[in-house]
């Protein structure tokens, strides 16, 4: 069970992140916000697996990783429970549509970037745990922990104002290939994970 559970958190990632990419470049929102909300459930059932296998002297890094994962969790099913429920079925204010719909890029859109922070945090401190035995194990950790380098980008750039061209609700090609290049990027890890759990106790 303490290898079947997080296998199958590193199979609900690698679906989650394939099918975000497809939304994206189908331009289908309620898609995407819909898989969004699997991804952090699979990433903490992923995250458990790595902790519950990290030696003592990497306990504190696995620790802080498990506790960024929920942070992350929190703060994404908030926002995509909005998008998929609220914003989906209107009768908000235009005052209320400008704070909650993600596609304006207003609060919900700032909390979901700190979400990914925290995210990013998390994979740092998990590659930081794990013990690396095999090529694949260490690409898989490597890739974890320059995945922290994201934190700085989410955490940083919604203080800078630079999502204000957003408040139209138009389409954000920008963005759009932004977090394509990102699902190519963690694709691998769940597929790694995926192989790592697989392996013989």
């Amino acid at each position: 069970m303490n290898r079947i559970i997080p296998k199958t958190g590193a199979v609900i990632v690698t679906a989650a992140v394939f099918l975000f990419a497809i939304c994206l470049i189908a331009n289908y929102p309620f898609g995407s916000y819909f898989v969004c909300m699997f991804l952090p459930v699979g990433y903490i059932m992923m995250a458990a697996g790595l902790h519950y296998e990290s030696c003592e002297n990497r306990r504190v890094a696995a620790d802080t990783g498990m506790a960024f994962a929920v942070v992350y969790a929190v703060l994404v099913f908030l926002v995509y429970f909005a998008q998929t429920t609220s914003v989906r079925f209107g009768g908000l204010s235009e005052q209320a549509q400008g704070i909650l719909d993600f596609q304006r890029g207003g609060l919900m859109f700032n909390y979901d970037l700190l979400g990914y922070g925290m995210m990013a945090l998390s994979t740092f401190f998990m590659g930081l745990s794990v013990q690396a035995d095999s090529t694949a194990d260490k690409w898989m950790k490597a890739l974890m922990e320059i995945h922290g380098v994201f934190f700085f980008s989410c955490f940083i750039m919604p203080m800078t104002g630079v999502f204000s061209s957003m408040s139209d609700g138009g389409p954000n090609t920008g963005g759009i290939a932004a977090l394509t290049a990102w699902c190519a990027y963690f694709l691998p890890v769940g597929i790694l994970a995926y192989r790592h759990f697989g392996k013989e106790a």
